[in-house]
C-alpha cells in the first residue's frame, strides 16, 4: 500500500478528476480500473508530500511509476507507453482508496467532466463551481454529441471541426494538437464500451490529419516538406494511434452500429493512405495496424471481407489517377494478400512497392513479427529470405531483429539452418554484424575466421569478449589470424606498428602454452628475432614485452 499522507483539498481532488479527464483517455481509465481491481498496485518505495507518488506495477512486466499528482502529464512509466498508460491510472485509483475518495469519480471522470460542461447550455452557474467552460461553439453541438453512435464518421469530424475551430489553422504543432485533444475529449459523451476506443481513434485521426494535411492556400502546401514541430506533434499523434489500436477492441460481441463505424473507418482510412503524399507513410502505417489488430482479429472466419478489400484497393488506381500514392496502394494489396496466404503475390507487391519508394524497415519487419506472433515457422522460414534482403540498406537494429526472426525458426525448425546462412551470406556486406553474431550463436569458429581472414579485419580492432569464445572453444583458429597480422604490423616499419605486433605476440604465447605447444612457440619467437634483427626498435619492443632477453 502506499503512503496515504499525501492529501488533497477538496479543490484540489475537483481538479484532480478534471485533469484525469483531460490527459487520460475514457478507454485507458477503465483499462486502468480492471488493473487496480486485480490489485495489480504495489507498494511505494517513496512518498512525496508535495504530490508525487512512485510505485510499482505488474503487468506483461513489473513497471515503475512515477505520479505527479498536481501535473498528470509529468508523470513517467517505465512500459513501453511512457505516458497516458493505464499503470497510471491504477496507481490513482490506488491512491484515491488510501485517501477515502470516490474511486468512481476518477473512474468516471469523463462523463463527470461531459455532464458538468453540458450545463452551460442551460445557464451560467457552473461558473461558481469551479469549472471551466467548455470551447466556443460546442453548446449547439451537444445534442448530435450525444448521438454520435448513430451518426456517420463524417459526422464525427465535423463536430470535431467545430470543437476545434476557436485553436486556428496555423499553429500545427505539439501545444495545438495537445489543446484540440483536450477539447475532443472534453465534449465526448457517454458510449457504448464498443465505440470508446473508435472515438478515440477518430479524435486522433482528427488531429493527424490537420497536422500533415495543410491547406491549399499555406506556404509550404507542396506535400514535399513538413516543419519540424508540425512533424514531431505528428510522430507523437501517430504513435498514440498505434497504442490505441494495438490495445484491441472489447471481447465483447460488438453492436451493429460499431460495425457500420468501423466499415466507414476502414474507407477513411483507406482514402487518406492513397492520397497521402509519396514522401509520407503515417497513414500507410494506420492502415496496417487497424488491419492488423481491430480488423483482421474480427475477419479471421471471414475472407469475404478481406477479398472485398483486395477490390476496393484495385479499383484506386482508376478513381485516384496519378495521385495515388503507388507505394502505400501496392503494400496495401500485399497486407491482404498476405492474409489470403498468397505469399507469391504478396512478395511480389511488396517488391514493386520497394521500387517505387523504399520501404521503412517497420513495414518488412511487421509481415516476420505477424507470423512469429502465429508460431508459423514454415511460413516464416519462407517470407525471411524472400524480403528479408529489403532490410539490407538499414541500421544494425533492424537487422538484429531480422536475425532474432531466423533464430525462432531455426529453433523451431533445425532443418532451416542452411536456409538461414544462405540468406545472410546473401545479404553480405549489410548483413557482416548479424552474419558474424550468428557464426558465432551457432559454434560456427572456422567460418568466422575466414570470414575474418577474407575481409582483412584486424585482430586489435575487435574486442576481447569478441575473441573469448574462439579462445575458449577453437585455440588454434587464431594462430593464423595472429600470425597473418603480425607480420603486416612488422611491414609498416614504425613504432606503433612494432608495439601492435608485440601485443600481438604476447596473445599468441598464450595460446601456444594453452595448446600444449611451448616449444613450436620458443622455435618461432626465436626465428622471427632473427630475421628482423636489422629492425632496432623492433627488437626494443620485443625485448620490453620480455618476448626476447
Amino acid at each position: 500500500m502506499m503512503n496515504p499522507n499525501l492529501t488533497l483539498d477538496d479543490l484540489q481532488w475537483q481538479t484532480l478528476i478534471q485533469q484525469t479527464a483531460g490527459y487520460f483517455s475514457d478507454l485507458t481509465i477503465k483499462r486502468g480500473f480492471q488493473y487496480y481491481k486485480q490489485g495489480r498496485v504495489h507498494a511505494s518505495e517513496k512518498a512525496d508530500p508535495s504530490g508525487v507518488i512512485e510505485a510499482s506495477v505488474d503487468g506483461t512486466e513489473t513497471y515503475r511509476i512515477r505520479l505527479q499528482l498536481h501535473s498528470l502529464s509529468d508523470s513517467e512509466c517505465s512500459c513501453p507507453v511512457n505516458e497516458g498508460c493505464k499503470h497510471m491510472v491504477a496507481v490513482l485509483l490506488d491512491y484515491a482508496q488510501l485517501q477515502g475518495r470516490s474511486i468512481h469519480a476518477l473512474v468516471n471522470a469523463h462523463s463527470t467532466t461531459y455532464a458538468a460542461s453540458s450545463s452551460y447550455d442551460r445557464s451560467d452557474s457552473g461558473l461558481s463551481q469551479g469549472h471551466e467552460r467548455p470551447p466556443a461553439g460546442v453548446s449547439k453541438w451537444r445534442v448530435k454529441a450525444d448521438h454520435l453512435p448513430e451518426l456517420p464518421i463524417s459526422a464525427w469530424h465535423e463536430l470535431f471541426e467545430v470543437c476545434t475551430a476557436s485553436l486556428g489553422a496555423n499553429t500545427q504543432n505539439s501545444f495545438y494538437a495537445k489543446n484540440a485533444l483536450a477539447s475532443l475529449h472534453h465534449i465526448k459523451p457517454p458510449l457504448p464500451p464498443d465505440m470508446d476506443p473508435l472515438y478515440e481513434l477518430h479524435a486522433h485521426l482528427f488531429i493527424l490529419e490537420k497536422l500533415v494535411k495543410q491547406p491549399a492556400s499555406a506556404w509550404n502546401a507542396s506535400g514535399s516538406y513538413i516543419g519540424y514541430h508540425t512533424q514531431v506533434a505528428a510522430d507523437h499523434i501517430l504513435a498514440r494511434i498505434e497504442r490505441i489500436l494495438h490495445e484491441g477492441l472489447e471481447d465483447s460481441e460488438p453492436e451493429e452500429a460499431f460495425g457500420q463505424r468501423l466499415t466507414e473507418t476502414i474507407s477513411f482510412v483507406r482514402r487518406s493512405m492513397l492520397s497521402e503524399p509519396r514522401n509520407r507513410k503515417f497513414y500507410a502505417q494506420v492502415y496496417m495496424q487497424l488491419w492488423r489488430y481491430w480488423i483482421h482479429p474480427l475477419a479471421k472466419k471471414n475472407d469475404g471481407l478481406i477479398k472485398e478489400e483486395l477490390e476496393q484497393l484495385q479499383a484506386a488506381e482508376s478513381e485516384l489517377g496519378s495521385s495515388l500514392s503507388r507505394a502505400s496502394w501496392y503494400m496495401a494489396q500485399s497486407f491482404m494478400s498476405f492474409y489470403l496466404g498468397e505469399d507469391e503475390s504478396s512478395w511480389d507487391l511488396i517488391r514493386a512497392a520497394d521500387k517505387v519508394s523504399s520501404l521503412p524497415p517497420a513495414s518488412v519487419l511487421g509481415f516476420f513479427d505477424m507470423l512469429h506472433s502465429g508460431q508459423d515457422w514454415d511460413r516464416l522460414a519462407r517470407w525471411l529470405p524472400e524480403i528479408g534482403p529489403l532490410l539490407g540498406s538499414h541500421r544494425n537494429e533492424h537487422l538484429s531483429s531480422y536475425q532474432f526472426y531466423w533464430d525462432a525458426v531455426i529453433e523451431h525448425l533445425p532443418g532451416e539452418a542452411e536456409r538461414m546462412w544462405s540468406s545472410l551470406a546473401d545479404m553480405l556486406p549489410y548483413s557482416k554484424d548479424i552474419y558474424q553474431n550468428a557464426l558465432i550463436t551457432h559454434g560456427r569458429w572456422r567460418e568466422w575466421i575466414d570470414y575474418q581472414l577474407s575481409t582483412g579485419r584486424e585482430p586489435l580492432e575487435l574486442r576481447v569478449s569478441e575473441l573469448a569464445p574462439i579462445e575458449k572453444n577453437a585455440p588454434e583458429l587464431l594462430l593464423p589470424f595472429y600470425h597473418q597480422a603480425v607480420e603486416r604490423y612488422i611491414l609498416h616499419k614504425n613504432r606503433a606498428g612494432y608495439k601492435a605486433a608485440v601485443k600481438l605476440l604476447k596473445r599468441l604465447a598464450k595460446l601456444y602454452k594453452k595448446l600444449k605447444q611451448q616449444e613450436r612457440w620458443d622455435l618461432f619467437i626465436i626465428s622471427l628475432s632473427v630475421r628482423n634483427s636489422r629492425l632496432r626498435a623492433f627488437q626494443e619492443e620485443l625485448r620490453r614485452g620480455k618476448l626476447i632477453s
